[in-house]
């Protein structure tokens, strides 16, 4: 069965546009136009990706990103922030939200369809069954659960690859690009910023266990998963 594609938009033009490329794409497409409706098609229909307008009537499309994020339910659903900003501050706020990636309008079709599969293909489990330990992380792809020192730590889904790349990529400097290439795929049009966005978050995700300085930034280089400070 082809992913069911929750269009969040209040501009029924573009709603409409938007709709008939995604069924073009082969895809199932869901509508809503609120952060109301929006509740209601997840509630019913559990979509695999949300396309989220920023600017939406009552509650704006940022501030649902944060809501859908810190909802057990739907905290792993993938968003793409569909924004009218350009301005990099404005980007970054939306990554922050709790967006896997941005497009800016206007957009073309076919850009359109190469990010929500792109973002479809990070959401499918393709990193090995074996879990891996390392650094006082246990982490379990099978089950997608992390545990410090016998406790569960929360985490996103691109957080959750990343981690699972650097435990099983140790006291290796990868910059940002091979980051992005590694993790999020050779196909994701986002900027080398939202690595850093990334990073930051999973740092913040073990900061209360005193291990967010496994994550070590290597000064003109990148990142490093190291277990020695």
């Amino acid at each position: 069965m082809s992913a069911k594609i929750l269009i969040v938009e209040d501009e029924p033009a573009i709603q409409e546009l938007l709709v008939f490329n995604v069924m073009q794409a082969g895809f199932q497409a869901l509508r809503a136009d609120n952060a109301e409706s929006t509740w209601q098609q997840i509630r019913s229909n559990s979509p695999n990706l949300i396309l989220l307008d920023w600017m939406l009537p009552g509650t704006s499309g940022v501030t649902l990103a944060k809501q859908l994020r810190a909802d057990a339910r739907t905290r792993d659903i993938p968003i793409i922030m569909l924004t009218a900003r350009g301005d990099e501050r404005d980007k970054v706020q939306g990554l922050e939200a709790g967006a896997d990636d941005y497009i800016t309008k206007p957009f073309s079709p076919r850009e359109l369809m190469a990010r929500i599969r792109a973002v479809l293909r990070r959401h499918i489990p393709v990193m090995p069954d074996e879990a891996v330990a390392t650094g006082g992380l246990e982490l379990s792809p099978v089950s997608h659960r992390v545990t410090a020192q016998g406790t569960a730590i929360e985490l996103g889904p691109t957080e959750f690859r990343l981690l699972h790349f650097f435990m099983t990529h140790v006291e290796r400097v990868y910059s940002r690009t091979q980051l992005l290439d590694q993790v999020w795929g050779t196909q994701v049009f986002v900027e080398e910023r939202t690595v850093d966005v990334h990073i930051r978050r999973l740092r913040a995700a073990l900061e209360p266990f005193k291990l967010d300085n496994l994550i070590q930034t290597v000064r003109g280089s990148g990142y490093r998963f190291s277990t020695s400070s």
